[in-house]
């Protein structure tokens, strides 16, 4: 059984050409392999971590495909199925600048997982269950909820990405209010500055995680894109700079980064509260690695380094 079950969309993203111009004026779209969870899923294969996702694709080229990708990155695919009555999530990206993109999401099979696709001993059997906030934009969300409670109730570690994408909720006031709800059962909660924001209610990185600190998670952590990362577990806070790289398409580097975190928390036997500063300091600079060395490739799944390649670059 796999050390860690991700939870979640697995896509097709499709990268605007040329790059630099918004989607509504891109020539052609080049597809590629995505989606937050399955990206971390991938992340951690290559980092030498058991690992299982557990999502739903369409019965469709992209969708088998996806299947295929991730058997053979390692990535454990018993619970990962293509449907017949949708189609594979499709998700348009404009990287309007190296550090910003515009999407549009087609949602599809992935919005079918339900509760029934669930098997509890296989969640209960990992030391980290992982999710994302886009679960909880569908009717998905009802096997996230159950996914948790489990977890929970078994004593899995429960990471969590509020990853906010407006388009597919009603509003910003729907979407916090969601995104929160998703938090519940939370034991370390990865975000970025406009979604901190957005959810606390300031832009002050150390009032804003005490706030999500004080929502239940045990640790919060806060990525700043070239500006490194800030992390909170209550008993110690502070900030870790980037890595300077020369930056291509930073799609797909939170969900890197997270997987870093994850790997961290597998590799430190100390409960996650007690971790000290210089424990943070470690793993979120390990994180902060992962997500540069995936700033300097194209697309997100295909840009993840493997461990080999971060520790070269960390001795460097």
């Amino acid at each position: 059984m796999p050390e860690v079950v991700c939870l979640g969309e697995a896509l097709i993203d499709l990268f605007a050409s040329p790059i630099g111009v918004p989607l509504g004026k891109a020539s052609s779209f080049v597809p590629a392999p995505g989606g937050a969870p399955a990206n971390v899923a991938v992340a951690l294969a290559r980092l030498d971590i058991g690992v299982g996702f557990i999502g739903r694709v369409g019965n469709d080229s992209f969708g088998l495909m996806l299947i295929e990708l991730l058997q053979s990155e390692g990535v454990d695919t018993t619970h990962f199925r293509p449907v017949a009555d949708s189609p594979t999530t499709l998700a348009f990206v404009a990287a309007s600048s190296p550090n910003k993109q515009d999407f549009i999401l087609y949602r599809g099979a992935d919005a079918k997982l339900s509760p029934a696709d669930l098997d509890r001993s296989y969640i209960a059997s990992a030391k980290v269950f992982l999710y994302g906030s886009v679960t909880l934009t569908s009717t998905s969300r009802d096997a996230a909820s159950q996914a948790v409670k489990w977890a929970n109730e078994d004593g899995v570690l429960v990471a969590y990405d509020a990853n906010l994408r407006p388009a597919l909720w009603p509003s910003l006031k729907a979407a916090r209010q969601g995104i929160l709800e998703g938090m519940h059962g939370v034991t370390v909660c990865k975000l970025n500055e406009t979604e901190l924001e957005l959810l606390a209610g300031t832009s002050d990185l150390a009032a804003g995680s005490r706030w999500i600190l004080a929502q239940g998670p045990k640790l919060c952590l806060v990525t700043l894109g070239p500006q490194g990362a800030y992390f909170d577990n209550g008993r110690a806070r502070g900030h870790v700079p980037a890595f300077k790289v020369d930056v291509v398409d930073s799609t797909g580097c939170g969900d890197a980064f997270l997987a870093g975190i994850v790997l961290g928390i597998l590799e430190t036997p100390t409960p996650i509260e007690d971790f000290d500063e210089p424990t943070l300091r470690r793993i979120v600079r390990f994180a902060n690695a992962m997500g540069a060395l995936t700033a300097t490739r194209k697309g997100a799944m295909t840009a993840l380094p493997t461990r080999a390649t971060v520790q070269s670059f960390l001795e460097s």
